[in-house]
């Protein structure tokens, strides 16, 4: 659909100023320049540090000593337990193989559950004792930045504007410039991003402190993007609020970060926590559920025992410019990817080297009007799973830094193991299966080393291992149990969720389609850590935010090796024994289904089918904030202009005012060496050198081309000299 400048709100071309009224902005305000020097990861001291960190208060730690002494307990206890199923009759030693795989995933869940505990008696306690917020005025400077790679144009503005409505209504919006910071590589999508910003000015008003800067190479990625902002214009800001293109936060949450900052002089991030929110899909709907109803009991309990020693997640929370330029400038590890190179998840890393410096990094959990969105369907979790994997594994050589607090190894340790955790289950499963059949068709070659006249064969205490079975789904499914009950008792959480019946069956709904995915997460991510070990990179993909519909084709393929893996380990199971297969049934169950499963969670259908049902609701859902309703509204009327189906190059080309902004937003060229030549810019040049039209040049241009001819001032003149259509032949005499 062609979207025209007088829908947009646009004039041909800049009307004058009339006298008195002020100028338009530019599209960057002046250079502010804040240096950020690269971080050793190998030499840090007393001349490094900022401010002097205070040891941990008694109530922090007694909240560590009950997570984690809890967690000890737990596994201390579950490993005796698991030592006396398999010890029955003598210990082999792949019983000692999987007595230490159990282990390992039990201390996982474990942590979990008694984190999760002390969340729901931290948020209990709120609740009879109510905190209130500090109410002064915010005094500083503070930019509102939103990194953009290749996202939909409609969705980020909109949101941008939805924020800066909100921000106007408290009364503090003048203390706050917002920034759209473009790494975007598709050529349509930059001119669509330029377009709706200058639609964005208009509509804002000419006093309206929103800027727009695209970067011609997204080095660094993300966390490139925002050091650019810093070492730009950092040193015109005390702090800057991160969003994410799907970020939407309220006037009310974002003035309460920044009282919460300028309230604590040793504050260096402080992060909200984001609630799902604008899912339709089955599993999107999912995830809303669980991160709304559960997502505030974990939160709460890491909050607790990490206090100033927290983790940053990379968006939605306020940021001290002192200290992420002082301290955040992150180093490139040495060697190639996947363990070398940029720094994918940065955040993490951001957030430990910040508190190596003093600064504090702290949650405010129970902060209401912070959201985000999730991914639509299981495929594209994966896709961005493989990317977190990958980061997290990174972490193993950031994990022993000079300097780091215990609590950021911890961070650390905890995501690697995220990830080590699904291979480790898998080895379990397999260790399990090897054992069966050694017991049914392996000679037996064990004997005890004092005499008998008999093998000692594994076997296995059929009664305790139920027992601690019952005990290890209890501790799996803990902090689903306490955000459950936490939401049974709050009246208006529990209306939002349709009652208590639907709250309840929607919470048995999400127990059990989650442990059906959950094994074909398990082969996902054992997978991923398996490709990085063996050195293959994930690179940086754009996210889909919206549908989740995929050809069955593409599932097929992605989840072949899952179903195979699922029949064969089934039948196995079965013909080695009928128990062993019951064991294993979960699993089996949702390898088996995978291809389904993964179909069914990118449906619309049936995610909207469940809330016409009443299922899987959440307050935010039943009554949506005014800001969720303004940014979809607004999204909306985006959309039906079309600007995210525009020809960049078209609409560049004959578009005079479009293309005058687009050159007047291009930064200076450099200066180019002589005898250097680019050769896609060669190749571009030439294409429009030997283009007749319009059509001909657009035809030519391929991909890269395309950025090259609309990054540069010279062949954008050449583009624009291009006549539309070749002129008509004269007609014969």
């Amino acid at each position: 659909m062609a979207v025209s400048l007088d829908q947009l709100g646009l004039a041909p071309s800049p009307p004058p100023t009339a006298p008195g009224e002020p100028a338009p902005l530019p599209a960057v305000p002046p250079a502010a320049p804040l240096a950020m020097p690269v971080q050793s990861l190998r030499r840090f001291g007393p001349r490094e540090l900022a401010i002097a960190a205070s040891g941990p208060g008694l109530a922090l730690i007694l909240a560590r000593l009950f997570v984690f002494g809890g967690a000890l307990a737990l596994t201390a206890y579950g490993g005796l337990e698991m030592y006396k199923v398999v010890s029955i009759s003598g210990t082999t030693f792949l019983q000692y193989v999987l007595l230490i795989l159990f282990i390992g995933n039990f201390s996982w869940i474990a942590l979990a559950a008694t984190s999760g505990l002390l969340g729901f008696l931290v948020l209990a306690w709120r609740r009879l004792v109510p905190r209130q917020a500090p109410a002064s005025p915010v005094t500083a400077k503070t930019a509102i930045v939103m990194p953009v790679y290749n996202e939909r144009t409609d969705r980020c503005f909109a949101a941008v504007q939805a924020i800066f409505e909100s921000l106007e209504a408290t009364g503090e919006g003048g203390h706050f410039d917002f920034f759209i910071l473009s790494d975007t590589t598709d050529a349509d999508i930059w001119v669509a991003e330029e377009v709706a910003f200058f639609a964005l000015r208009e509509r804002l008003g000419p006093k309206a402190r929103v800027f727009y800067r695209h970067r011609a190479q997204n080095v660094g990625r993300k966390a490139g993007n925002i050091a650019d902002f810093v070492t730009r214009w950092g040193g015109a800001y005390a702090h800057m609020i991160v969003l994410d293109a799907d970020s939407l936060m309220t006037g009310d949450c974002i003035v309460a970060l920044t009282r919460a900052m300028e309230a604590d002089p040793h504050a260096g991030i402080i992060q909200s926590l984001p609630l799902i929110l604008n899912r339709n899909t089955l599993f999107a709907r999912l995830q809303q559920f669980a991160a709304r109803f559960y997502g505030p009991i974990v939160a709460a309990g890491l909050s607790s025992w990490s206090g100033p020693d927290g983790n940053y997640w990379g968006h939605n929370a306020i940021i001290r410019l002192a200290a992420f330029a002082g301290h955040a400038g992150l180093p490139s590890l040495p060697g190639k990817p996947p363990f070398g190179g940029h720094i994918l998840s940065h955040d993490f890393v951001e957030a430990a080297l910040i508190r190596r410096g003093g600064w504090s990094v702290s949650m405010l959990p129970d902060l209401e009007g912070s959201y985000e969105e999730g991914p639509p369907s299981l495929i594209d979790l994966a896709v961005r799973d493989r990317r977190w994997c990958q980061g997290n594994m990174q972490h193993a050589r950031v994990i022993l830094a000079r300097g780091l607090k215990w609590s950021s190894r911890q961070h650390f340790a905890t995501g690697i193991a995220a990830y080590v955790a699904s291979p480790l289950w898998l080895m379990q499963l397999a260790v399990g299966l090897l054992l069966v059949l050694q017991t049914r068709f392996v000679r037996p070659e064990y004997f005890t080393r004092e005499f008998s006249l008999y093998p000692a064969w594994p076997r296995f205490d059929a009664e305790r291992a139920l027992s601690l079975f019952i005990l290890t789904m209890a501790v799996l499914l803990l902090p689903k149990a306490l955000g459950w009950l936490f939401a049974l008792f709050n009246a208006t959480t529990r209306r939002g969720a349709g009652g208590p019946v639907r709250l309840t069956l929607s919470a048995l709904l999400e127990i059990v389609v989650s442990a059906l995915l959950a094994p074909v997460l398990m082969l996902i991510q054992s997978g991923s850590v398996f490709q990085i070990l063996f050195g293959r990179d994930t690179g940086w993909n754009p996210q889909r935010r919206d549908d989740g519909s995929i050809p069955l084709g593409a599932i097929t393929r992605r989840h072949f090796w899952h179903t195979a893996f699922g029949i064969v380990a089934g039948a196995s199971a079965y013909g080695l024994s009928p128990y062993l297969f019951a064991w294993m049934s979960p699993t089996i169950i949702g390898l088996v289904l995978a291809i389904p499963l993964s179909a069914g969670s990118g449906l619309r259908r049936l995610g909207l089918g469940l809330r016409r049902a009443g299922l899987l609701l959440t307050p935010e859902e039943r009554s949506p904030p005014a800001i969720v309703a303004r940014a979809n509204a607004l999204t909306e009327e985006l959309s039906a202009l079309g600007i995210d189906e525009m020809d960049g190059l078209r609409v560049v080309h004959g578009d005079l005012t479009i293309r005058q902004r687009h050159i007047q937003l291009l930064p200076e060229a450099p200066r180019r060496t002589r005898g250097e030549v680019d050769p896609h810019r060669a190749v571009a040049e030439a294409k429009l050198i030997d283009a007749e039209t319009f059509e001909e040049a657009s035809s030519w241009l391929k991909g890269r081309e395309r950025n090259i001819v609309l990054g540069d001032r010279a062949l954008i003149i050449l583009l624009a000299a291009l006549p539309s259509e070749a002129p008509a032949a004269p007609a014969a005499a």
